[in-house]
């Protein structure tokens, strides 16, 4: 599979926050991955508590400067990069100010989550899209790390299926041991429409009722072409959902060369 474009939109990655396993996973898959002799890119929110200045971000002026329209608001895209020397890697930053300048990750500094986080992934993923499409840049898969990324196979399949940029891209979704407490508002559904995302697909989202963890995490394998179990210990209902819908998914492996290996082959099967 050597060649292949890879694209990683994680909700962090390690150093530029805190090491977690989603972080720790954002930070050395990809580097092994292109080692491997793929090309890749990497995408993570520009939290506010990320020092600029320690991780040498800068802004690529010419990626920047694009408005989202988000329930009927405009949002100023703004796109950063910073390098990992040690793993030859760039990673590239969304940020906007109202939705990460001045704010903590997902959080606040009380631990609390931020109401608008439904908007603020909205924001992101479609940030991370956007981008690629200015970089030019064709995915063969999209692989996504955390529930903040959720929202990224729904827009690929449906948001963005015309797009010359993804209309053949894969999707790979890991799931791993998180969730979050505020589920999202009623309006998410609403929020969410798109180019390729209509009534059909709003209706579909509705029907589940509220949007909490469990049902984002059933909405992201629902479009996804494959799922990686990236925690030992999985949401019950998530796996469950996995066995009931004959999900494509491949176990946790704790080894970490093996488990490179393993998603390695992954992507090839389902590239092919």
């Amino acid at each position: 599979m050597s060649q292949k474009k890879i694209l990683y939109i994680s909700q962090e990655i390690y150093p530029y926050v805190d090491e977690t396993p989603i972080s720790n996973t954002s930070r050395f898959l990809p580097q092994a991955i292109q080692e491997k002799g793929m090309e890749i890119r990497a995408f993570m929110p520009k939290y506010g508590n990320i020092n600029e200045r320690r991780n040498q971000l800068h802004e690529v002026i010419r990626l920047s400067g694009m408005n989202l329209i988000i329930d009927d608001s405009d949002n100023s895209l703004i796109i950063k990069v910073a390098s990992i020397q040690s793993a030859r890697m760039q990673v590239y930053f969304i940020d906007n100010e109202d939705y990460f300048q001045n704010r903590e990750t997902l959080v606040d500094k009380n631990g609390e989550e931020y109401d608008d986080n439904e908007e603020r992934s909205i924001f992101f993923v479609r940030g991370v899209m956007e981008t690629i499409k200015k970089l030019r840049w064709v995915p063969d898969i999209i692989h996504c790390h955390g529930w903040f990324s959720g929202l990224a196979p729904l827009y690929v399949k449906k948001g963005y299926k015309d797009d010359p940029c993804f209309k053949d891209t894969k999707i790979v979704y890991s799931i791993y041991d998180e969730t979050f407490k505020k589920p999202f508002s009623k309006e998410v559904a609403h929020k969410l429409r798109f180019e390729g995302i209509g009534d059909a697909e709003i209706e579909k989202i509705k029907s589940r009722g509220v949007m909490d963890y469990q049902n984002l995490i059933k909405l992201a394998v629902d479009y996804s072409d494959g799922v990686v179990l990236g925690s030992k210990d999985i949401d019950p209902e998530i796996t469950k959902y996995l066995e009931t819908e004959k999900v494509d998914f491949l176990p946790y492996q704790p080894d970490f060369e093996k488990s490179v290996d393993e998603i390695e082959a992954f992507y090839n099967k389902i590239a092919d």
